[in-house]
């Protein structure tokens, strides 16, 4: 009975903590503001608290909004009934928090989704789970995609060159267990904790499967680049990189790991994002580099600072987005997002590639990237750029990561092409 009112207590404060979050941060950061502020909480309490929050906004939009786009408004048992539902359909396995919480649902953890839901009895539908399905870029299984959210993503690593056997080794004396998803793609359990056990940079780089299948397109883009005859490469010493949303560099590592050596450009609107960049590659041991925070919304000029007007061989833009292919780690996203921020995305996004692409070297490589969903944001930009720009399209895949609990992204890789 004592354990009964203890998981009860947690139902009713993630209730209270979801009643005053309004999605303006992080849920994460906002539930890590409430623990340091009541210190009473023991690991356990938190995590179990953690675990009811997440369930309920993995449940995405059901009920959905109403006729108006608005978030419906629910009292406190719904908001309850909801955060239940979601720990059972988001449970893959009996759990004693389920078991205190609805008994009955317990031991039926290891159904398939479908039969979970039929035992709902309040409206329910997995494809209410994911809004804008028409939206959707295509290859994307809309059903398959909304019901992903109900799991928790893995932690993947990507091991650096030549470490791999170091990492599985290391690895294995922790008795840390992990899958091998391909030649340097590590699976873990998301709560794995590896920052005392392995060389963060160093030796792996946390990077989602989808992210690192990146490398796919950057040895399309090495081969060719390394084929075209001397004169034509527009180089006089090392390949032109220009990373120009870099954020926190993983594509940067990634491309140093695949081509050796580079001459490297990183930029970023925000400066603080370059401060972290910068320590993150010291702990890669990469030093040889330039950085810039630079607004590619405005025009740059065609001097861009360090490249001497000579232009990029290659031009990665990981560019801003929704983020709707990430949402499976972040579903308070999922939960609160407005529809209209696609439009607004893609038009930041042409006007992103507008201000760079000019800055391709003669027969360079263009390689747009985004961790979104929506075709707005994904086939659609590669087609502004193919009619705006003349570039030819190499490449192109929606980067499907729902079938291995990873995140899903769209990447093409496009040419300019050297008219002579």
């Amino acid at each position: 009975m004592a354990k009964k009112k203890l998981f009860e207590s947690y139902l009713a404060i993630a209730s209270s903590l979801i009643q005053q979050y309004n999605g303006a941060v992080p849920l994460n950061n906002f539930l890590k503001q409430y623990f340091s502020l009541h210190k009473k909480f023991g690991s356990r309490d938190r995590n179990y608290i953690t675990e009811l929050c997440y369930c309920y906004y993995r449940m995405g939009q059901n009920p959905p909004r109403s006729l108006k786009g608005e978030l419906l408004n629910f009292d406190e048992n719904i908001i309850r009934q909801r955060i239940i539902t979601g720990l059972f359909l988001c449970s893959e396995e009996p759990n004693e928090l389920l078991a205190h919480l609805k008994e009955e649902w317990n031991e039926k953890t290891l159904l398939p989704v479908n039969e979970k839901v039929a035992l709902i009895s309040y409206s329910f539908s997995q494809q209410h789970i994911f809004p804008c399905k028409d939206e959707l870029s295509k290859d994307i299984d809309a059903t398959a995609f909304a019901t992903s959210h109900l799991i928790q993503p893995d932690l993947f690593l990507r091991t650096r060159p030549d470490r791999k056997q170091q990492v599985l080794k290391k690895l294995q004396e922790h008795k840390i267990e992990c899958k091998e998803c391909s030649d340097n793609c590590l699976a873990l359990p998301n709560t794995t904790k590896i920052e005392n056990v392995l060389e963060i940079n160093k030796e792996v780089v946390i990077q989602d499967y989808s992210s690192q299948r990146i490398q796919e397109f950057l040895q399309i883009a090495k081969s060719e680049i390394r084929n075209l005859p001397a004169g034509r490469q527009g180089l006089k010493s090392e390949i032109k990189v220009w990373d120009c949303c870099a954020a926190s560099g993983g594509k940067s590592i990634l491309t140093v790991d695949v081509f050796k050596n580079i001459d490297l450009t990183v930029s970023d609107i925000r400066p603080s994002i370059i401060t972290n960049l910068k320590r993150r590659f010291k702990e890669a041991g990469i030093k040889n580099y330039n950085s810039q925070v630079v607004d590619l919304t405005q025009p740059v000029a065609k001097t861009l600072p360090l490249t001497n007007g000579e232009g990029f061989n290659l031009i990665i833009c990981d560019a801003p987005c929704t983020g709707s292919g990430t949402w499976s780690r972040t579903p308070e996203q999922l939960y609160f997002f407005d529809k209209e921020k696609i439009n607004y995305y893609s038009n930041l996004q042409k006007k992103i590639v507008s201000n760079t692409i000019s800055h391709l070297a003669k027969n360079g490589f263009f390689l747009y990237i985004t961790c979104s969903v929506f075709k707005k944001e994904n086939e659609e930009v590669v087609e502004f750029i193919q009619k705006n720009f003349k570039l030819q399209l190499v490449k192109q895949e929606i980067l499907i990561g729902y079938k291995k609990k990873a995140d899903t992204m769209f990447a093409a890789l496009l040419k300019k092409v050297d008219n002579p």
